[in-house]
């Protein structure tokens, strides 16, 4: 009994180290090619098991996927959550394994409809299935887009299909060409190797494709100011000033830059709370032909909280408003961090229900561009820069730049910050816009619109990043099209898949 026990867990058992491994092709590792060896892998363990095998084998394959890429969540639970270790522990295992439906649900579906060992399988269906189950897991319960496998590919031959069809198209290639070396393995047609060897070399010819040119303007000055406030500190009544005044001195020895930055919600006050210091604040970034723009939370006429993004200074409108519609409010919201599904039943359990900041109401999907010094910067709080699409849809023509504002401090010393800066990047390469990042403990950069860091600061020390920034003017095709094409695909793969399973 037991060995036959034994015999059924190797394969569940070996999914779990292969899932554990694909972690290793992100930030802050970046083996990239483990993201072509895990899913390969998967799809070898698969083979000829039933649907419900099926089922165990890629739910196994998502916990260790999931156990190990995002961990540092258990950090902002432990740390932050006030409840016992056990219960934050379960509560992280309640999370991992929910991730894990997903790849299972992928495993089962193409056992169940796709049985035959055939190329159509592993070239056709496996591809579409993968990116379905990926879209379902960022949109259900608000979703959650962490590690898709394109994200890995940022330093890769790869990256550079990222401005035709986005972070999907990535991850739907590097599935290809997983099938076509599981295909090539197990059947010993050698040849079907060819199709991870096109898909590699366009992607080296790619790298001189041009879908973007600079305008014709003077770079833009930027200071990003990282205050480098501890989380638990960050909201005690009594270190509001320090970390207000903290914030003023560091800028008040950068205004001659275009545009000063501080991160998400640096201010640790309501907006309203402090309209007298916000009035002079504004007049002295005018008078020095500056402009500030920072993280605030607000509180609307209607009683309700919002997450927001204030401009200062050198604006169209002259003089400080406390005006909520002039204001950026964060659409995507973090489950749990800021708002909490089902708050009747949960909040009383547990104070990791009630975190400070966790009732705040969402902005609308699309809102207009941050009007800085004359510059168009599109948006996204946070968590917001890992939907490709809210981002692909807030910019416009007049777009300069993509601003994104952070606080990873919840987060500690984990991997979470490294991949949330490797998100980012990839926002920068599909739509060819640079990526200013402004954050309270790191990481702290800026980006070209390649994705590539030209500027950043260490974690975790208190810093004032500056830089020069070319605006960019053209569109990719993924800024046009979107994941439409994407989908079209999927649809067909789908159908051909079907009529040649047989």
């Amino acid at each position: 009994m037991i060995s036959t026990l034994f015999h059924r867990l190797k394969r569940p058992l070996a999914a779990v180290f292969v899932g554990a491994l694909t972690t290793l092709a992100f930030a802050p590792y970046q083996i990239w090619p483990l993201a072509i060896v895990s899913p390969t892998l998967l799809l070898l363990l698969i083979h000829k098991q039933s649907p419900k095998q099926s089922l165990a084998i890629g739910y196994a394959w998502g916990i260790g996927q999931f156990a190990t890429g995002i961990s540092w969540v258990h950090v902002s639970i432990d740390s932050f959550g006030g409840m016992p270790k056990i219960a934050s522990a379960l509560l992280m295992a309640l999370l991992v394994g929910y991730l894990a439906i997903y790849s299972a649900l992928f495993s089962w579906s193409l056992n169940r409809f796709f049985p035959q060992s055939r190329r159509s399988r592993l070239l056709l269906a496996a591809p579409a299935l993968w990116l379905i189950f990926d879209w379902l897991r960022g949109w259900v319960m608000t979703g959650f887009p962490w590690l898709w496998l394109g994200y890995s590919q940022i330093d890769s031959p790869l990256a550079h299909f990222a401005p035709l069809a986005g972070v999907e198209l990535i991850t739907l290639l590097l599935i290809i060409c997983s099938g076509a070396i599981s295909y090539a393995v197990l059947h010993r047609k050698w040849s079907t190797l060819v199709v991870p060897a096109v898909i590699l070399l366009s992607g080296f010819a790619l790298q001189s494709a041009q879908w973007v040119s600079p305008r014709d303007s003077e770079p833009t000055k930027v200071a990003l100011i990282q205050g480098n406030i501890a989380q638990e500190l960050k909201w005690q009544p009594s270190q509001r000033w320090p970390t207000i005044m903290k914030y003023t001195d560091l800028t008040r020895d950068n205004w001659d830059a275009d545009i000063i930055i501080w991160p998400e919600a640096a201010i640790p006050a309501f907006e309203f709370e402090i309209s007298s210091y916000l009035n002079n604040l504004d007049s002295a970034a005018a008078m020095n032909h500056s402009t500030i723009i920072t993280g605030i939370v607000n509180q609307g006429d209607n009683k309700k909280f919002y997450n927001s993004i204030l401009t200062l200074g050198k604006k169209p409108q002259l003089g400080y408003q406390y005006d909520m519609e002039q204001r950026y409010h964060k659409h995507h919201l973090l489950p749990f961090g800021e708002f909490v599904p089902f708050e009747s039943v949960l909040r009383p359990i547990a104070p990791f229900f009630n975190l400070p900041m966790s009732s705040f109401t969402p902005g609308d999907f699309i809102q207009p561009n941050i009007d800085a010094n004359g510059k168009q910067l599109a948006p996204a709080l946070c968590y917001e820069i890992i939907f490709n699409e809210q981002v692909r849809q807030n910019i416009t023509d007049d777009t300069d730049f993509i601003l994104t504002l952070s606080n990873d401090a919840w987060f500690g010393r984990s991997i979470g910050p490294l991949q949330h800066m490797e998100i980012a990047r990839m926002r920068a390469l599909e739509l060819g816009k640079p990526v200013i990042r402004a954050t309270n403990n790191g990481i702290t950069a800026v980006t070209d619109y390649k994705g590539h860091i030209i500027a950043k600061v260490p974690q975790f020390e208190t810093a004032v990043l500056r830089a020069e920034i070319p605006s960019m003017q053209g569109d990719t095709p993924y800024r046009h099209l979107g994941t439409w094409p994407i989908y079209l695909w999927v649809v067909l793969s789908l159908i051909a898949g079907w009529r040649l399973k047989d």
